[in-house]
């Protein structure tokens, strides 16, 4: 051999080890706090699942999980943020139906849903009911509507596009009231229920765990869920098709993306991790309790329903002339 060549693979040889080293001094996934931004304020659908499931895998994965709430802009504030996040698995993005939506609502949308993310999970799904405050002379689905034709009313949602704000309009078409009924977008759906309550506003069509409470404490009054079938926790209520409007029927899910660029390992660790806190007990109960249906779907199963979801509601949106500014 000669020696020059010699002399590269002694040297080449005497560097693996310090290569290897490198390899191996590599910390483990996680070995820092994550990051879960809600694009939503607190209170609502997505920060409650957000906030069990952060809590669980805290535990799991021995480093914090902080939920960070980034409300806005439609809920594409957070998400873009999310989006511009480093892609190393350390910030996850906590979204509903709303996002699926905005993917044919905006314009000019600043990431795109199905590029810029890949799908953990689908964590759980709720319907939307009607609700007035307690003291309301309205006691039906019938009668709300009747209402609607005969004055103006004003209904907060958690902003356009929302599947309340959708639910919102299906109800417009279902009474015919036309522009008797003033949409009014919050941040959040929490804020939104506060402010029915407090008799700011009309009535309201909120996602079931943001509701339940009240409802269950005699603060609001519940005419109609809009699912497929009555729910555990509101046996006595009527569906939206039993109550005569079959066309207000929509079902609104919450999951967990990370950035589509994450390596491959990690993703299936955030997978593994999100699935088995999906699994346990407690969060389960808690969950239930407030109203969800857990699924835990897995990454690929949640990915492709993501995609359809986008693919059904831009068909709706156009059929429909929803727009983001409305």
């Amino acid at each position: 051999m000669p020696h020059a060549t010699r002399r590269a693979v002694l040297g080449a040889a005497a560097l693996a080890p310090l290569a290897a080293g490198r390899v191996r001094a590599q910390p483990a996934f996680p070995d820092r706090p994550l990051r879960y931004i809600v694009p939503f304020a607190p209170a609502g659908i997505t920060d409650m699942m957000a906030r069990l499931l952060g809590q669980k895998l805290s535990e799991q994965l021995g480093r914090p999980v902080v939920v960070e709430n980034r409300p806005g802009g439609n809920a594409m504030i957070g998400a873009d943020t999310a989006a511009k996040a480093a892609p190393d698995g350390y910030t996850l993005l906590a979204i509903t139906l709303t996002h699926a939506v905005n993917a044919s609502l905006a314009a000019n949308p600043p990431y795109d849903l199905l590029r810029a993310f890949s799908a953990v999970s689908i964590l759980g799904a709720v319907p939307l009911v009607a609700v007035v405050q307690a003291r309301s002379p309205i006691r039906s689905l019938a009668e709300l509507m009747a209402e609607a034709r005969s004055r103006t009313m004003a209904v907060g949602t958690p902003g356009n596009g929302s599947p309340p704000h959708l639910a919102l309009e299906l109800l417009r078409q279902a009474a015919g009231a036309g522009g008797n009924i003033t949409h009014v977008p919050y941040r959040g759906g929490g804020p939104v229920v506060t402010d029915l309550v407090a008799g700011t506003l009309d009535f309201a069509i909120p996602n079931l765990p943001e509701c339940i409470s009240q409802i269950q404490g005699g603060l609001l009054r519940a005419l109609a869920v809009t699912g497929p079938a009555r729910h555990r926790l509101l046996p006595e209520v009527p569906t939206t098709a039993e109550a005569g409007a079959p066309t207000l029927a929509i079902t609104n899910w919450t999951a967990v993306l990370t950035n589509a660029a994450v390596p491959p390992p990690v993703l299936a660790r955030l997978e593994a991790e999100t699935l088995a806190a999906m699994r346990d007990a407690a969060l389960v109960r808690r969950a239930e309790e407030a109203g969800f249906d857990v699924l835990g779907w897995d990454a690929a199963r949640s990915g492709t329903f993501l995609r359809e979801e986008v693919e059904r509601w831009a068909r709706l949106v156009a059929q429909a002339g929803i727009r983001g500014d409305s």
